[in-house]
């Protein structure tokens, strides 16, 4: 019959120590704290803000957008929108180069001529910065494009108008621009007090003479027809008078 022979645990574990060597295990701990110590010695890695490029050309955007110009569009306006947050960075609008902004938004309206997104981000969203050179830039990319389609884009050469009032103090400028809105904006769906801004500027710029005159000449064209609107017309251009009345 057979023996057996039954090793206990303890000369196994003795076994495997010594398969082991002592230097070996000493060589290992070391490697192991120079790289600890070499990590921590490591300068922190901060993140740093990718500047905006330069808008690809029209042709190009076009190319690419393989025959969907509209969808290219809004994923060139959510790249746009959504540069001011980078991996580990936020960047504040002001730090933002408004030339390649502006240049960006004319590319996203060039690829969607009926979007109006890309007015409203220049008048409402990057028009919003403290800096006055910047808000001018957006301000004359809205009007410049105002033209194109006056009766749906009359909304933000408005909002355009009330910036320039009220932000930048520059009334020839908001009248400028409400004076567009009342010469270009003649669809039905353009509500009467678009056209009637540039009497409330002229009054804000103390021109009441132009702006008795603005009134007398839109009451005698006939271009208003509503009866609360040829009223309320009416009874500015007779408190106007009144106040001229030494």
């Amino acid at each position: 019959m057979p023996t057996t022979v039954t090793l206990s645990p303890a000369p196994l574990r003795r076994a495997a120590r010594r398969t082991a060597p002592r230097g070996l295990l000493w060589a290992v701990l070391l490697a192991l704290s120079a790289q600890i110590f070499w990590q921590a010695s490591r300068p922190a890695v901060h993140p740093r803000a990718q500047d905006l490029p330069p808008a690809p050309s029209l042709a190009a955007l076009r190319l690419a957008a393989l025959g969907d110009p509209v969808a290219l569009s809004k994923v060139s306006m959510l790249y746009v929108q959504g540069f001011d947050e980078q991996a580990g960075v936020s960047i504040a609008w002001r730090d933002l180069d408004y030339a390649k902004v502006r240049d960006w938004l004319q590319r996203v309206l060039d690829l969607d001529p009926r979007s109006q997104y890309p007015l409203l981000a220049a008048s409402e969203v990057y028009g919003a910065v403290s800096d006055p050179q910047r808000v001018r830039l957006m301000l004359d990319f809205v009007y410049a494009r105002f033209a194109e389609d006056p009766d749906h884009r009359w909304p933000w050469l408005a909002h355009a108008a009330l910036v320039a009032k009220h932000r930048l103090h520059d009334l020839p400028l908001a009248r400028h621009y409400a004076r567009a809105i009342r010469l270009q904006a003649k669809g039905p769906g353009v509500p009467a007090w678009a056209g009637q801004m540039e009497i409330f500027i002229l009054e804000d710029m103390n021109e009441l003479q132009a702006a008795r005159t603005l009134i007398g000449g839109l009451l005698a064209s006939g271009q208003v027809t509503d009866p609360r609107e040829l009223q309320f017309l009416s009874e500015r251009l007779q408190g106007l008078n009144a106040a001229h009345k030494p």
